[in-house]
């Protein structure tokens, strides 16, 4: 991965998050000794997964002294802008995703991976291209590739064999085709519960997250990079119509959603919607709040967003840092991390059949078929700003049912939100010519 955003503005970004965190951040850092390797996580029920990995390495290093500190994973992003920056002296495996680690790469503030790490990262046989990408900078590895989080779609078996529905939807044109068999309406033909669950409101990026993994089945994107590492948007044309246009005549054409109705995990645990698609930690949330649900998961017609989390390593004694992190890497510990965290492992070629096998419904995400394409969230900085102001458009394109069935109208919505996209991208110098 790279960026070209304006290394001196990231530097003045971290050291605002640092002085933000400062005094708390530098006690921990001092807390930690050449002895002891310490942990930095934002995922706190990781925290299980490397005491697992700790404990295995016991036989090796007999003294070691693992030091897990797993928090929110915002307050994990504010500790590690101030530790990063403000040095340290003990020996740190950080885990960061690898847009976020991008900033730390441009200020020289995390080490390169050692050779024998490299290229274990840049085997094929260990890793696709996407996930070593995500874990390099500039051609560089920098990190270890762990977990990610990614798409698929859940769908509510009864609802299904009730429709007379064998299977799950092969293509975006059958994902509405089978919203309209789903749907459960009442006497007047109001929906009760949705056939299909669209993100049509709540917080901003994940509405233009949810629009985009539709919109990449299309073709389109939000954002591509171009071959001199600057990005455009990619959705004022044929695959943002078809797009839009699907969430338009699903709430006004279908009607088989409306932007009222209980929606996301919740609804369909309660049965109040037929299929949505979301990431894994679903079927764990399942298994605590609805376990009588009968449902299954299935890949999505072209591919899926993927959130990969990488470990980097920092601190004098880097060989047992990466040493931990190689170790997270081994098959049996990646097994034990889906079967009892739950995250996806990214590592290739691992025999996951003894967890797919006791819960069917993660094959969907580990089993994917050949081909099956992934993206991920840009590495620059107004990525975040992005995807609000597209999310702000989307959802009063959501709430205008004048733009239904009107080609010409979805065209110039969408004309409009990527040009206020290039305008950020310009601003930040970062928009291809």
């Amino acid at each position: 991965m790279k960026c070209t955003s304006s290394s001196h503005a990231k530097s003045v970004r971290l050291l605002g998050l640092g002085v933000a965190t400062g005094t708390l951040m530098l006690g921990s850092l001092s807390a930690a000794s050449a002895e002891t390797l310490t942990i930095w996580g934002g995922y706190p029920e990781m925290a299980p997964f490397y005491e697992h990995v700790a404990e295995g390495m016991k036989d090796e290093y007999p003294d070691l002294d693992v030091n897990i500190e797993t928090i929110a994973l915002r307050e994990h992003e504010k500790r590690v802008a101030l530790g990063l920056t403000s040095g340290g002296n003990g020996t740190m495996v950080i885990e960061l995703a690898g847009s976020t680690a991008t900033r730390y790469l441009e200020n020289d503030l995390l080490p390169a991976a050692p050779e024998e790490m490299a290229e274990f990262v840049k085997d094929p046989a260990n890793f696709g291209a996407f996930f070593s990408n995500t874990a390099s900078y500039d051609g560089t590895v920098y990190g270890m590739p762990l977990f990610r989080g990614q798409g698929a779609l859940f769908y509510n078996t009864d609802m299904f064999a009730a429709a007379g529905l064998t299977e799950p939807p092969q293509t975006m044109e059958d994902f509405t085709d089978y919203a309209v068999k789903l749907t459960e309406r009442d006497a007047s033909g109001k929906p009760e519960v949705s056939g299909w669950s669209l993100r049509l409101s709540g917080g901003g990026q994940g509405i233009a997250e949810k629009f985009w993994i539709n919109l990449f089945q299309y073709g389109g994107s939000l954002l591509v990079e171009t071959d001199d590492g600057m990005w455009k948007p990619d959705f004022a044309n044929e695959a943002g119509r078809k797009a839009l246009g699907q969430y338009l005549d699903n709430i006004y054409v279908e009607k088989t959603v409306t932007p009222e109705m209980p929606a996301d995990a919740d609804a369909f645990e309660r049965g109040q919607t037929a299929m949505f698609i979301r990431e894994s930690w679903v079927i764990g949330d399942i298994a605590a709040k609805a376990p009588d649900l009968n449902y299954a998961t299935a890949p999505l017609p072209v591919g899926s967003i993927a959130l990969p989390t990488n470990l980097y390593v920092s601190g004098d004694n880097q060989d047992l840092g990466w040493a931990f992190a190689k170790a997270a890497n081994e098959p049996e510990n990646l097994v034990w991390l889906l079967e009892n965290i739950g995250w996806l492992p990214n590592r290739s070629g691992i025999d996951y059949s003894s967890v797919t096998d006791q819960q069917p419904a993660f094959a969907a995400f580990v089993d994917y078929p050949e081909g099956y394409e992934f993206f991920t969230l840009p590495s620059i900085g107004p990525i975040e700003e992005i995807l609000t102001r597209v999310a702000a458009q989307l959802v009063e394109a959501f709430g205008n049912p004048s733009l239904a069935g009107d080609d010409a109208a979805i065209d110039a919505v969408l004309a409009e939100a990527s040009a206020e996209v290039e305008k950020i991208l310009d601003r930040e110098g970062l928009l291809a010519k």
